[in-house]
């Protein structure tokens, strides 16, 4: 039969001259990084099959069949835990297979175009794990993939085009989730499928690299089976222990359900966002003026170099020697690198978990944060693993105790706007010295009333967000008092506004 099969199709030759294939310098778990990412996106294909039997993306629906899963569905809790915890998985060992390739110089001649495919594939898979943020549809999906998509929108040319892309309208709606369901199930999966195929291609053409060294390996080459397909099976079954253990010690969150109207959840994005996030927070810290553009630099214009910089590496780095000691400027700018990713992401933990405390969701106002939540329950998430996507600042104190707009202020606007009115440079305007909150009431009065969309221009700063209509969802009363505050908060200084302006609409 293996005859018959190998006349026609030529599968047994192939898998014979695979499997015999030598490894430069013997077998290493070094080289089993690829081999458990492989793994990893299996793991991420299968469960992902089994979720979307389930899954139906609309705001009316996402939420409702996501918790349908968690409760009702058989093991479907534990599936979707191994979803979410092996998408960390999946770009941790891509990372680590990538990182790995650059410090022993396997990137180099005539390997240059297996290194951009791998680059490209890092990509795509941050991709997949941004695009499935939304699709739970609860407030940290919400909130966090919010801001995503603002900081997309501020890219310069192509920024607009990209966030109506992303968007599908003007705001996140169920066109939204369909958009970002259809990348994360259908077009970075294909993508990520067809470009493995073409990684593994181009990989067997040139054959593994070996340790970085520049003569010919003195160990006697071994095998891939059975040497290296053993330690590649070990780091792979390793991998796969851990992420069951977490699924089942540490399952999947799920929030409150997505509400534009609520302002005082923390979101919390990824580990692997950490560091682009609370680079928000610092370029934030910077004076008004240079703001806008180094928040331009932080997330759109730094990444992009990072990027152009890995992919053309292989063409700039003429060093033919792969010994590291003879690498020092390459080496030494990766280290550089990854020590400030890992700084910014300890910033990151810290200053959500500092921004939880001041909203009192953990720690000993808790309990009382929880009663003031718009649906009553106490919002959760991962303790110290978010950014400050919210807006608000983390040192910042709200002001609670400065009257009844100072309490409607800190529950409903500080998480935009920022405990101190400061804003979010791109996203969300400044209140202090803002000459729309301090002029006329009957301008400031129908923006409160029935939200904004799209872009505004504020003290000759542009900022592009949604900012939800609080008509019906607080008193004529609670928006004069809240207008009032704001107009009177921070320096401002103006008129006070009353519950009579906000029913006339502020004619």
């Amino acid at each position: 039969m293996l005859t018959w099969l190998d006349q026609r199709t030529g599968l047994v030759t192939l898998t014979k001259d695979f499997l015999t294939e030598d490894v430069p310098g013997g077998a290493s778990y070094w080289y089993a990084f690829g081999s458990a990412t492989l793994f990893a996106m299996i793991l991420q294909i299968v469960t992902g099959i089994f979720l979307c039997f389930y899954y139906a993306p609309s705001t009316a629906t996402a939420y409702e069949s996501t918790k349908f899963i968690m409760d009702k569905v058989p093991a479907g809790h534990l599936v979707l835990s191994l979803h979410y915890w092996g998408a960390s998985a999946m770009i941790a060992f891509v990372a680590m297979h990538l990182l790995q390739v650059l410090l022993w110089g396997a990137y180099k001649k005539p390997r240059e175009l297996q290194w951009i495919v791998g680059v490209i594939l890092f990509i795509i898979t941050l991709v997949l794990g941004l695009t499935g943020y939304l699709l739970p549809w609860d407030l940290n999906a919400l909130l966090a993939s919010r801001v995503a998509i603002n900081v997309a929108g501020n890219a310069p040319i192509l920024g607009p085009a990209v966030q109506q892309f992303l968007q599908d309208g003007t705001g996140i709606t169920t066109l939204t989730i369909n958009r970002f369901f259809g990348i994360h199930v259908w077009l970075m999966p294909a993508m990520l499928v067809l470009l493995v195929a073409l990684h593994l291609m181009i990989f067997r053409w040139n054959g593994p690299a070996g340790p970085p060294i520049d003569e010919a390996p003195k160990l006697k080459p071994g095998r891939f089976w059975p040497d290296q397909m053993f330690m590649d099976t070990v780091l792979s079954f390793a991998m796969f222990v851990i992420v069951v253990a977490l699924a089942v010690w540490a399952p999947v969150p799920l929030d409150d359900k997505a509400d534009l109207n609520n302002s005082q959840f923390v979101p919390y994005p990824a580990w692997y966002f950490l560091a682009l996030y609370a680079l928000l927070d610092v370029v934030g810290a910077f004076p008004p003026a240079i703001v806008q553009v180094a928040t331009l630099f932080a997330t759109i214009v730094g990444p992009t170099l990072l990027i152009l910089v890995l992919i053309v590496l292989p063409f700039v780095d003429r060093n033919p020697s792969r010994r590291l000691s003879r690498r020092p400027w390459v080496l030494g700018i990766t280290a550089l690198v990854m020590a400030g990713a890992i700084g910014l992401s300890w910033v990151g933990q810290r200053n959500v978990y500092e921004q939880q405390l001041a909203h009192g969701i953990i720690g000993p106002n808790a309990t009382a944060a929880a009663a003031t939540n718009s649906s009553g329950a106490l919002q959760t998430g991962p303790q110290g693993t978010a950014g400050s996507a919210s807006g608000s600042t983390a040192s910042g104190t709200t002001p609670a105790t400065a009257g009844p707009g100072a309490a409607v202020y800190s529950q409903s606007c500080a998480g935009c706007h920022g405990a101190t009115g400061t804003g979010v440079a791109g996203q969300f305007p400044p209140l202090a010295g803002n000459p729309v909150v301090v002029g006329d009431p009957s301008k400031v009065i129908p923006i409160v009333l029935n939200g904004l969309n799209g872009s505004i221009t504020v003290k000759g700063q542009t900022y592009n967000n949604t900012m939800p209509p609080w008509k019906g969802t607080l008193s004529n009363k609670q928006i004069a008092d809240v207008i009032t505050y704001i107009r009177n908060a921070w320096g401002n200084k103006a008129s006070t506004v009353t519950a009579a302006q906000v029913a006339a609409g502020g004619k």
